[in-house]
C-alpha cells in the first residue's frame, strides 16, 4: 500500500478515535441518605451537577439520587459505590461503625472548633494516608465535615444532669458514646428516622447540626435546643463523596481531569460552608424556640465528663494498629495550619 495512503488512513484512525473519546458521555449517580430539600443536595450536589455539565460541555452528567431511592440503608451506601452498585455514593463513613477507625478522629468530641479549617484537614488525611488505607476500596472525591452539633431535646438542656436518662439519638458510633458518659440514653439512628421516632416516643432528643433540622421539621417536633458558646463543637460527623474505581478509571482522560478539578480539598471546603450556611437558616427556622447556650464552666464539665470517650478511642486505635494518642495530635496539627 502506498506509503501516504497508509499515513492518511493512520491519521483517520487516530482522528476517529479521539473524536469518539471526546464524544463519551459520563453519567455518574450519587445516591445519599438525605432529603431533596437537604442543603447538601440543593446547594452542594446540584451545583456541582451544573459545574460540570458547563465545564465538560453537558458529556459529564451528575445525577442525585436522593433519601435511599435507589434501594437499600444509609449504612450501605459505602459499599454500593465499591460494589458498583452506583456510580458514586455521599455517605458518612460513621454510619459503618468500627470500620473507618482513623478518620474517626475528626469525630471526636470538642476536637472542631472550625468546619471549613477541620474538611481541609480531613482532606489533607485523605490524602497522605486514608486513600490508600481504610478508603482504599473507593476514589474518594472529597471530605469535609458539618458545623457543631446541637442537642435539640423535648424538655431543657441547661446542664450536664439535665442529659441524665434522656434518650438521645446519636448519629456515628462516637457520639453514642459520648452521650451515654454525659448521662443520656444514646439511641444510634440516621438522621431520616428521627422525626417518626421522635413522634412516637421513642426518643425525646436528637443530636444533629442546624442545618438539617429544616428538612425534618425538627424544630416543629421540639422546642428546646443547647449549644455550646465559643468555638466550641460538641461533636461533628465527616462525609465523603466517593466514586466506584472501575468508574472513575474508565472515564476518558480529559473527562477525568475535569472531574479532578472540581473535586478535592476545594470542593470539601465548599461543602463544610454550604452546611455552615444552612446552619444560620436552621437556626432561624427554630424561631420562638429556647435555645440555650453554655457557658465556658458548664463547657468545662461537659469536656471533662467527655475524657473516657477519649480514652477508649484511644484504646482501640492501638488495638487497630495505630497510635491513638498520635493520631489526635496529627488531626489537631492539620486542623491549626489550616485555619
Amino acid at each position: 500500500m502506498n506509503r501516504f495512503i497508509k499515513t492518511s488512513i493512520t491519521a483517520l484512525a487516530l482522528a476517529s478515535a479521539t473524536t469518539f473519546a471526546q464524544a463519551q458521555e459520563v453519567t455518574i449517580r450519587v445516591h445519599h441518605f438525605m432529603s431533596a430539600k437537604a442543603p447538601l443536595h440543593s446547594k452542594f450536589l446540584v451545583p456541582l451537577a451544573e459545574r460540570l455539565a458547563e465545564a465538560s460541555d453537558g458529556r459529564i452528567k451528575l445525577e442525585p439520587y436522593d433519601s435511599m431511592s435507589l434501594g437499600g440503608r444509609p449504612g450501605d451506601l459505602f459499599d454500593q459505590a465499591a460494589d458498583g452498585a452506583v456510580e458514586a455514593v455521599l455517605t458518612l463513613p460513621g454510619y459503618t461503625s468500627g470500620r473507618f477507625n482513623r478518620t474517626e478522629v475528626f469525630e471526636l468530641p470538642f476536637i472542631m472548633q472550625n468546619a471549613v479549617a477541620t474538611s481541609k484537614a480531613y482532606y489533607d488525611m485523605v490524602e497522605s494516608e486514608l486513600q490508600d488505607g481504610e478508603l482504599a476500596d473507593v476514589k474518594v472525591l472529597t471530605g469535609w465535615v458539618h458545623g457543631p452539633g446541637v442537642i435539640h431535646s423535648e424538655e431543657p438542656i441547661a446542664k450536664l444532669e439535665d442529659l441524665a436518662g434522656k434518650e438521645m439519638r446519636g448519629p456515628t458510633r462516637l457520639v453514642t458514646d459520648l452521650l451515654g458518659e454525659l448521662g443520656a440514653t444514646p439511641v444510634g439512628m440516621p438522621l431520616p428516622k428521627i422525626p417518626e421516632n421522635m413522634s412516637k416516643g421513642v426518643i425525646s432528643g436528637a443530636v444533629v447540626p442546624w442545618e438539617v433540622t429544616p428538612s425534618i421539621k425538627l424544630a416543629e417536633l421540639v422546642s428546646n435546643h443547647t449549644e455550646l458558646g465559643g468555638d466550641r463543637a460538641l461533636y461533628t460527623a465527616v462525609f465523603v463523596l466517593a466514586m466506584n474505581w472501575d468508574v472513575y478509571e474508565s472515564m476518558p482522560d480529559d473527562l477525568r481531569a475535569i472531574l479532578d478539578a472540581e473535586t478535592g480539598k476545594a470542593l470539601g471546603a465548599k461543602a463544610a460552608q454550604a452546611m455552615l450556611d444552612a446552619d444560620a437558616f436552621g437556626r432561624s427556622k427554630a424561631e420562638g424556640n429556647n435555645i440555650v447556650q453554655l457557658d465556658e464552666a458548664e463547657v468545662a464539665r461537659w469536656i471533662e465528663a467527655a475524657q473516657p470517650v477519649y480514652d477508649r478511642w484511644v484504646a482501640r486505635a492501638n488495638e487497630e494498629g495505630f497510635d491513638g494518642a498520635a493520631a489526635i495530635e496529627q488531626a489537631k496539627s492539620l486542623i491549626a495550619e489550616n485555619q
